[in-house]
C-alpha cells in the first residue's frame, strides 16, 4: 500500500511537470517517469502484460514518436496563444478539466466499499489464475471488446494519414515545399543584376 501512495504522489507530480515545464523536450522527460510509475503501478496490481506494454508501447515507440515530432516542428512558434499574463489560454480550461477529473475519482471510489479495494489488491476475489494473462487479455479483446478495438484502429489510421499530408504540403519549419517539376522541363536561369557601385 505505501508503494502505491508513492507511485501515486510521482505520477502526479510528474503529470504536473509535463503540462507545466517551458520546453517540449523537458515535458516529453516528465511523461516518460509518468509512463514508468504507470507500468510499476500495473505491477502491483499483478498485470504484468499491461506493464510490459506500457514500456514497450508508451515509454518506447510513443515518446520516440513525440521527440521525432518536437525535432520536425521545432520553429520556435508556440501552439497555444499567450495571454496578457504571459501564461497560456489552455492552463485554465486545463485547470477545471484535472479537477472535475479528480472529483469523478474520488465520488467513485468512495462508493465502492473499503473491503472491495482490500480483495482487489491481495487478489481474493477469487478470480481465475489466467486473469491478467496474455490469453485471456487476447480474447476479451477481439470478443466482447471488438468494436472499441477497430474504432481506436480507425481513428490512428485517419491520424497517420493527416500527419502524412500535413508534412507533406509544408516543411519542416512550416515553410512550403517546393513544387515537383515536369519530366523535360528546366527552372528558368536567373541572372545575378550587376551591384551599383
Amino acid at each position: 500500500m505505501i508503494a502505491f501512495w508513492i507511485l501515486a504522489v510521482v505520477l502526479i507530480a510528474s503529470a504536473v511537470f509535463t503540462v507545466s515545464a517551458k520546453k517540449p523536450v523537458y515535458s516529453v522527460l516528465g511523461l516518460l517517469v509518468n509512463f514508468v510509475a504507470l507500468a510499476a503501478t500495473y505491477l502491483i496490481l499483478q498485470a504484468e502484460f499491461l506493464a510490459v506494454m506500457q514500456i514497450v508501447v508508451y515509454s518506447g515507440a510513443i515518446l520516440i514518436l513525440f521527440v521525432f515530432v518536437i525535432a520536425l516542428l521545432s520553429s520556435g512558434v508556440r501552439p497555444f496563444s499567450v495571454g496578457p499574463n504571459r501564461a497560456p489560454r489552455i492552463v485554465i480550461p486545463a485547470i477545471v478539466f484535472a479537477l472535475v477529473a479528480l472529483a469523478a475519482i474520488t465520488v467513485t471510489a468512495l462508493r465502492v466499499p473499503i473491503a472491495q479495494h482490500a480483495a482487489a489488491v491481495t487478489g481474493t476475489t477469487g478470480e481465475p489464475a489466467a486473469f491478467g494473462s496474455v490469453a485471456d487479455f487476447g480474447a476479451a479483446l477481439f470478443t466482447t471488446n471488438l468494436l472499441p478495438f477497430e474504432v481506436t484502429a480507425f481513428i490512428l489510421m485517419v491520424a497517420v494519414i493527416g500527419v502524412v499530408l500535413i508534412a507533406g504540403d509544408e516543411g519542416p519549419a512550416g515553410t512550403p515545399r517546393r513544387k515537383k517539376r515536369r519530366a523535360g522541363t528546366r527552372e528558368p536561369i536567373v541572372k545575378p543584376e550587376p551591384q551599383a557601385r
